[in-house]
């Protein structure tokens, strides 16, 4: 049976760290470290996810902001984006995904003030990631998913130098920066993704598998590599409630050590959350 890898336990560890590094931040800054979310509209899951995020901010110190608007405005959207860069109170902010498919996703990141992006969402952050400075204490912000994968390997020590990583999925707030970050460890990297022929002959070398997909079951027991680590990034809400792209207890049987869904790579990513934001506010304090 593989090693479950317990993103619960590395986060209750990493909650008490950040406490400790808000008290003596907010100290010496004389406010709150204020964490805003943006939203457009009234998306389920995404209001459900925020609610986490309000939570783990509380158990921290750290205050919380939530803003609510049309999905109709892209204008005003972009406004309350400006308004936060502009004001002080504010140490980062997160957009809320997804957002309405006809905005232009490119230009409303790049309205982000870099020191506040927390999710690296901005092309100042995105590229110093690309660029091989990608290090979990890089003084840029790297996606809050790819960093809590990254994190998680590490603090179970799984060797990722000469390891070959195989990815499903390219987008650019996971796929893409995580491969980025998976080389800057001397990994070998393989992107995989929908349109990619015979996906299971390449998941099938890969002694690190790591799906973010977003098709609930999706990978099987055939497609992994016995002894493989494989690390579950996708949520998909079914009947039978949470589950990720791959199929667990199968898979279970074959690979070497497994992330649960949920309970895995989840409260990692919230953990480098509120990291990202414990930065933002360390670089600001220097640039004041």
């Amino acid at each position: 049976m593989a090693l479950v890898l317990d993103g619960n336990r590395v986060a209750r560890t990493l909650r008490g760290r950040h406490r400790d590094e808000l008290a003596d931040i907010q100290k010496r800054l004389g406010h709150p470290v204020t964490l805003a979310v943006v939203r457009a509209g009234d998306d389920r899951a995404s209001a459900s996810y925020i609610r986490q995020i309000e939570k783990l901010c509380g158990r921290v110190g750290m205050e919380f902001q939530e803003h609510i608007l049309s999905a109709t405005d892209r204008e005003q959207f972009i406004g309350k984006i400006c308004r936060l860069n502009a004001d002080p109170r504010i140490t980062g902010i997160m957009l809320s995904w997804p957002l309405p498919e006809d905005w232009d996703q490119e230009f409303i990141a790049l309205t982000l003030d870099p020191r506040k992006d927390i999710d690296g969402l901005h092309p100042l952050n995105a590229g110093r990631v690309f660029l091989g400075g990608a290090s979990l204490d890089m003084e840029a912000f790297v996606p809050n998913t790819p960093a809590g994968v990254v994190y998680l390997l590490r603090h179970y020590e799984i060797p990722l130098r000469g390891q070959h990583a195989v990815l499903i999925g390219r987008s650019n707030v996971v796929g893409r920066p995580l491969a980025a970050l998976l080389i800057a460890h001397d990994a070998t990297v393989t992107i995989t993704h929908s349109r990619t022929a015979d996906l299971a002959g390449h998941t099938r070398q890969a002694d690190i598998l790591l799906v973010a997909m977003g098709k609930a079951n999706f990978v099987t027991p055939d497609m992994v590599k016995p002894g493989a680590v494989v690390v579950d990034i996708g949520i998909n809400v079914t009947a039978d409630g949470l589950v990720g792209d791959v199929q667990y207890d199968a898979v279970s049987e074959v690979a070497s050590a497994i992330t649960p869904v949920p309970g895995g790579v989840g409260p990692v990513t919230n953990a480098m959350l509120v990291a990202n934001t414990i930065r933002a506010a360390r670089l600001q304090s220097t640039l004041a």
